[in-house]
């Protein structure tokens, strides 16, 4: 099945904001963003991928789609505010993308730290965005690839796991995949500015916003840590450096995401 190609016309309303280098086929757009910012490439650099032959995920999971049946784009970001504030971009990603896709139609909600996903008829929520924020160290300074895959047009034979669904099969149509774009990367970049140019006070609406908005705050959850232990306890809120709380027996305590390897909700 031969599916549309992006719009590059019309992906140059981005323009002045974004630079777009759309690929037919890449290993993976974080890769190639990742070599671009070394090699100078300024901030707003968006590599967008019909197909990837190699997509990660965080802890360096598999991510396929079959060619032109999903959005696949990495984002340059140069951010000058200060490191310890860095863990708040995948947060403030994923916060975006489930939001905007709210404001198209869909129902979707955030998932700690950053995993999209939409509710399906039978209330059940499934995955329909990965997402992978890496730093990385260039001749000018460090700088953020954001790497984001979204299931636009999958069919369900297609998805790669049963917890995976796509717009197309929440929507019962298959969405514009240029226009989904459009959305999404003004979305993130409206956001990133004003996280970037309002200091503690941004910092600290985007702490309170994304709460508000996470599916995983208020639910029982087991937090699957990487020595093989897990802490059990009610997921009650986040901390102003983006770490989940957790409230069990023994207290609370915050693990950042870099410190889990999954969180599951246990009292569906």
């Amino acid at each position: 099945m031969r599916r549309p190609s992006l719009d590059v016309a019309r992906l140059d309303a981005l323009a002045p904001a974004l630079r777009i280098e759309v690929l037919e086929e890449a290993t993976s757009t974080n890769a190639v963003a990742a070599q671009r910012a070394r090699d100078g490439a300024p901030e707003g650099l968006l590599v967008v991928a019909e197909h990837q032959t190699a997509g990660r995920g965080r802890l360096d999971r598999s991510w396929a789609t079959p060619p032109r049946s999903a959005l696949l784009f990495s984002l340059v970001l140069r951010p000058t505010v200060p490191a310890a504030d860095w863990p708040w971009l995948p947060l403030l990603t994923g916060h975006t993308v489930a939001k905007t896709l709210r404001g198209a139609g869909y129902d979707a909600g955030v998932k700690w730290p950053n995993d999209v996903l939409l509710a399906g008829a039978d209330g059940e929520s499934k995955k329909i965005v990965g997402i992978l924020v890496e730093r990385v160290d260039t001749p000018t300074g460090p700088a953020a690839v954001i790497g984001i895959g979204l299931n636009v047009s999958l069919t369900p034979e297609e998805l790669p796991v049963p917890t995976a669904t796509s717009l197309a099969i929440a929507a019962g149509h298959d969405p514009d995949r240029t226009a989904v774009l459009i959305d999404l990367a003004s979305a993130l970049v409206e956001a990133y500015d004003a996280w970037q140019a309002g200091g503690e006070e941004a910092r600290d609406r985007l702490a309170s916003s994304y709460a508000a908005a996470c599916v995983t705050v208020g639910r029982e959850v087991r937090v699957e840590l990487p020595a093989g232990d897990s802490l059990l306890g009610r997921a009650t809120g986040v901390d102003r450096s983006g770490r989940l709380v957790v409230t069990g027996p023994t207290g609370q305590t915050a693990v950042g995401a870099g410190d889990v390897v999954h969180v599951r909700a246990t009292d569906q």
